[in-house]
């Protein structure tokens, strides 16, 4: 495959990192995009040091301005534009009796209008260096079957794949695909504070949050986040370019459609 750039949001910690490396494996041209700039730059740092290649920048995914900007930032740095991920998300738990105003608005802010943001600024980057592009959501087993204690995360995720579907609609004919990813239990920092939190609700252990989600994984592990990574770099990459509008679902077979 010829080198092409590519832009992960979220991409400091967790998924987003293993995303990272392995789309620097395959030969993309990756900005590492976060918040914390230092451990953006750390994972930027690691690529470069094994032959590949990546930058860090820093990225509000809730602001459109800055959105916008980033976008056409990465593709003057490393010389295009071709995917953009849209990892970055909260997960906070929510028993729903516990939501405030102040929640909603963050978690909906990044988790939602994060990825529309993101959509619109691919959008216009793509257009203004004449060819289409990848765009890959992240949403999550969560946004495809409600998960206890998880009303905002889960609500934002099924709001993700409504918009995956649009978009995959609408921007066909500019030739850019629209495709999500939707992560099972996955060991990441995030996850590990859900299962706390859920276990701490419930006054039990951590392990017994845990088990609230992981149970019914048929293959009997929790993923690890190069799991997803691998999902995502078949979205990214030439052999899924007749895929659009779909949710790969990497969940170790939790549910099955």
């Amino acid at each position: 495959m010829t080198a092409k750039v590519a832009l992960v949001t979220g991409g400091a910690q967790g998924i987003g990192e293993a995303i990272v490396k392995r789309l620097a494996k395959d030969g993309f041209a990756v900005a590492v995009a976060d918040l914390n700039l230092e451990r953006a730059k750390t994972v930027a740092d690691s690529v470069n040091e094994t032959g590949g290649q990546a930058i860090a920048v820093k990225l509000d995914v809730a602001n459109r301005d800055e959105f916008s900007d980033t976008t056409a930032n990465v593709a003057k740095q490393l010389g295009g534009f071709d995917v953009l991920v849209n990892n970055a998300g909260l997960g906070p738990t929510t028993p729903i009796e516990t939501i405030t105003p102040e929640q909603f608005d963050t978690v909906y802010h990044v988790n939602v209008a994060g990825d529309l943001w993101g959509i619109q600024a691919a959008i216009k980057t793509f257009k203004d260096l004449g060819h289409g592009g990848k765009i890959i959501n992240a949403t999550s087993q969560a946004g495809v079957v409600g998960n206890p204690n998880l009303a905002l995360y889960s609500g934002t995720k099924f709001a993700v794949r409504g918009i995956t579907q649009v978009a995959a609609r609408d921007l066909a004919k500019d030739n850019i695909t629209v495709n999500a990813y939707a992560p099972g239990i996955v060991k990441t920092p995030m996850m590990m504070d859900i299962a706390h939190q859920v276990g701490q609700n419930a006054g039990k252990d951590d392990e017994w949050g845990m088990q609230t989600f992981a149970k019914d994984i048929t293959l009997g592990r929790l993923s690890e986040p190069e799991d997803v990574a691998a999902a995502v770099a078949f979205l990214a990459g030439p052999d899924s370019d007749y895929i659009t509008g779909q949710t790969i679902e990497v969940d170790g077979g939790m549910q099955f459609h």
